[in-house]
């Protein structure tokens, strides 16, 4: 009877070995095809003297190492090799081909976060934690700016969906995304990666690790990238009635540039024992955010709320829509204008080319966006008995300045800037072990955060807003100073156990005391320098100030039933209940009532998810079915609300329920096909999206359809000694609201992406050379947006990447 094995992230070949496709169908959403079943054909190779030799998968979405299909979890995994040759450089590209995950963002999509079966956090204050947890090798990214890093020499790349409180902890009620990298290797061995594509991108990756000593293994990692901006600025075409340009502004924009290193030592102090230090840093300069401007007009009832917005239409001249349809004023002036050009904005812009890549914008610079991320994460393994002791200690720093032009268009009206400095330090202690029928695990886990955040609105002295601060041609500053610690302690445990031969229990909990002092003020201030915050010349408080210190205690849970009929079969069955803690809105002083002190803190949201799954081979192991389907009960689901020009978090009542479901076959030798999709039904109850006016709605940036096919195939003959294989992937994501309000112009169109590629890599897997085509049709999409309507007729409109040719040359060694 022939074996079959569980195709590894890794292809190991002998130098007699054919080279079998890499399986990219592998990388499929929940429950995961997160390896492929192949047949071992050793008969067959044997015959053409081949021979393969494939490693199984492990997962450590439990703590522990686990083969993908034995755990009965909602999982997605990838290899880095996959990724690659997926196009995936960037943390949150593992979106595209994960059925009910999407990224949301802000800063024209240069801070991004997760988005899992409709549970997402839309405000995008830097003091705001994320309710999907992002870790890096078991250190978790508090801070949003530290979701979106570039992926290199990554190991796999794990996403667990659903509520992960009792293992994970930190903020995982929507689920976890964990990026675990290449550790350091006895034998010596590295490779280098380089990519040349169009925008002049260049891309280099390489990395080396060995032996330094009998006792002491090292790995370095170094990553940079750069593309030139591509969003053509065509600065002042298409201004009217405008204020005067910002110096140097006019720039193009959506530009990378990027450095970051990794380096890592592990230290073998005994047969039970062994400590892996890694430290990391990263840099990105890049443009103002690309955001480009696309004309709307609000809607507004009696009491001048505004209760929906449109596209404005070409020949749309009113200032907002009033009761009856006539032209009425948003800005709380009581004069209702008219537009100075039909179909433009407030300041008569009309994008040049709709969702092109040509714009006008006065505050465009190609590098005044910075990020930076440094950090250290120590790891301490050690045996004890039949038990493993688990110490980790992990450290970051976060350094931001951000801009971004409001009004993404010529005019010179007011600029958002937001900079931010945030330290964080984990430290986790676990406990493990096992017998033939009974494996546990319990820890403590400490988190302190330390963030300070500026932000608000720069007013230009040219700006056309000027005049409504400190008077004409005189700038000023309009900014919050936020301040929040965070002391998060919490113990954890988890059992599992063998009822019978078919039957395992799973049971866990966490407990979580959360304590954290906050402090918030609001001012104007004398503006000395147009491309910076200044704080140094108070004006005027805008509000009074505010502090506050809360403590809470929360609890986190799961039961699970899992079920093996067979060695080819696995159901589970679970309940697990998941909590994010409560913290505090900062309202940006965009002109509205300043919320009261009694609205500033939000209370902490609950999810209990009810799941059920299988995972099912079939076809003698040549196909895979994996399917799941949940209902989310939420209790004071945290609702960022966009209006105007800031977000405030208010709790309510949601119900989410949907369904996953993937299939993988290998119908021939060399042809590897994957299908999957994913939907959801989501329903936020009774959100005020207007004062006093409530309505059930959709969550943001949640697609009720996705679906993503692969096909790839490897041809059998050589082909100038190696051998070649092609690929297409096409993913489809169904409309969404970028805002959870759910007015029309919110709503962002399905599209398509259909990326192609082709590779060629040597008998001994020394070398591949590649080429791809990403968004081959070119389709024109957005990705996140911004309602505006009643600041400056207009939202921020963020699209994907246009059609994306590269090359690249890769030696391992």
């Amino acid at each position: 009877m022939p074996k079959w094995r569980i195709l590894s992230m890794y292809i190991i070949r002998t130098k007699y070995t054919g080279l079998k496709s890499l399986l990219l169908a592998t990388a499929v959403s929940t429950p995961l095809l997160a390896g492929t079943i192949v047949q071992a054909e050793e008969e067959a190779a044997a015959e053409n003297g081949n021979v393969s030799v494939f490693e199984e998968i492990v997962v450590t979405s439990q703590k522990r190492e686990q083969m993908i299909q034995d755990v009965g979890l909602a999982v997605t995994a990838l290899s880095g090799d996959q990724m690659r040759a997926l196009g995936m450089t960037q943390s949150v590209d593992v979106a595209r081909i994960t059925p009910g995950v999407y990224v949301s963002g802000s800063i024209g999509g240069q801070m991004s976060q997760f988005t899992i079966r409709g549970v997402t956090q839309n405000d995008f204050t830097d003091s705001v934690e994320s309710p999907v947890a992002v870790y890096v090798d078991e250190g978790y990214i508090a801070m949003m700016q530290g979701q979106t890093f570039s992926t290199f020499d990554v190991d796999r790349v794990e996403v667990i969906k659903g509520p992960q409180s009792t293992l994970f902890g930190r903020n995982a009620t929507g689920g976890v995304v964990h990026y675990i990298t290449r550790k350091p290797t006895e034998e010596t061995e590295g490779f280098v990666d380089l990519t040349y594509g169009r925008f002049n991108q260049v891309k280099a990756e390489a990395a080396i690790g060995g032996a330094l000593s009998d006792k002491v293994l090292g790995r370095v990692s170094v990553f940079y990238s750069y593309n030139d901006a591509f969003l053509k600025n065509e600065f002042p075409d298409g201004a009217v009635n405008i204020g005067g340009p910002v110096p140097g502004g006019g720039q193009d924009l959506y530009n990378d540039d990027t450095l970051a290193g990794r380096a890592q030592l592990l230290f073998k102090i005994n047969d039970e024992a062994e400590l892996l230090i890694s430290g990391f840093a990263a840099d990105s300069n890049l443009s103002e955010a690309p955001y480009q401007n696309v004309a709307t007009i609000a809607e507004v009832d009696a009491q001048g709320r505004v209760i929906n917005s449109y596209y404005s239409d070409a020949d749309e001249v009113r200032e907002a829509i009033g009761p009856g349809g006539v032209n009425a004023e948003v800005d709380g002036s009581g004069v209702a204008t008219l537009r100075p050009v039909p179909g433009g904005d407030f300041f008569g812009y009309i994008d040049p080319d709709g969702s092109g890549w040509r714009t006008s914008k006065d505050f465009a610079f190609s590098d005044i966006n910075q990020f930076t991320t440094y950090g250290t994460t120590a790891k301490l393994t050690w045996d004890i008995g039949n038990m493993t002791l688990i110490a980790i200690s992990d450290y970051k720093h976060f350094d931001k300045f951000a801009t971004n032009d409001v009004d993404a268009g010529p005019a010179d009206q007011f600029v958002y800037a937001s900079g931010a400095d945030e330290d964080t330090f984990t430290q986790e202690i676990r406990l493990e072990g096992d017998s033939d029928r009974f494996r546990w695990i319990t820890g403590l886990y400490y988190l302190y955060i330390d963030n300070s955040t500026q932000n608000g609105f720069l007013v230009m002295p040219s700006s056309v807003m000027s005049p409504a601060f400190l008077g004409a041609g005189v700038g000023a500053d309009l900014v919050n100073l936020i301040d929040l610690t965070t002391n998060s302690y919490s113990a954890f445990g988890q059992i599992e156990y063998d009822l019978t031969d078919t039957l395992t229990f799973t049971a866990g909990a966490r407990v979580i005391r959360e304590e954290k002092d906050y402090a918030f003020s609001q001012g104007l201030y004398a503006n000395a320098d147009n491309l910076a915050i200044d704080t140094n010349t108070l004006i005027v408080p805008l509000r009074s100030d505010y502090a506050e210190s809360a403590g809470d205690t929360f609890w986190a849970g799961k039961v699970q039933l899992d079920w093996r009929p067979t060695d080819d079969l696995l159901v589970y069955a679970g309940i697990n209940r998941g909590v994010k803690a409560g913290s505090f809105n900062a309202k940006l002083p965009d002109g509205s009532t300043p919320l009261s002190d009694d609205a500033i803190g939000y209370g902490e949201e609950i999810l209990t998810s009810y799941e059920i799954g299988f995972k099912a081979t079939f076809m003698d192991g040549k196909a895979r079915l994996n399917g799941a389907a949940y209902y989310y009960d939420y209790e004071d689901y945290q609702a960022s609300v966009f209006s105007n020009v800031s977000s405030v978090t208010e709790n309510a009542d949601a119900m989410i329920k949907g369904m996953e479901l993937e299939l993988f076959i290998n119908p021939a030798s060399g042809l590897d096909i994957m299908l999957s999709a994913s939907y959801v039904d989501a329903e936020v109850e009774n959100l005020e999206i207007a004062p006093g006016v409530f309505r059930d709605v959709k969550p943001a940036f949640t697609p009720d359809f996705q679906a993503t096919g692969l096909i790839r195939y490897e041809f059998e003959p050589e082909v100038f000694g190696g051998h070649v294989s092609v690929q297409a992937d096409a993913t489809f994501v169904d409309e969404i609201y970028h805002n959870i309000r759910n007015f029309d112009s919110q709503k962002l169109d399905s599209y398509v992406i259909t990326n192609v590629r082709a590779d060629w890599t040597s008998v001994d897997m020394d070398w591949t050379v590649s080429a791809f085509v990403s968004n081959v049709f070119d389709e024109s999409y957005a990705t996140i947006g911004f309602d505006l309507a009643n600041l400056c007729g207009c939202n921020e409109m963020l699209y994907g990447k246009p059609r994306w040719w590269g090359v690249s040359v890769r030696r391992d060694f």
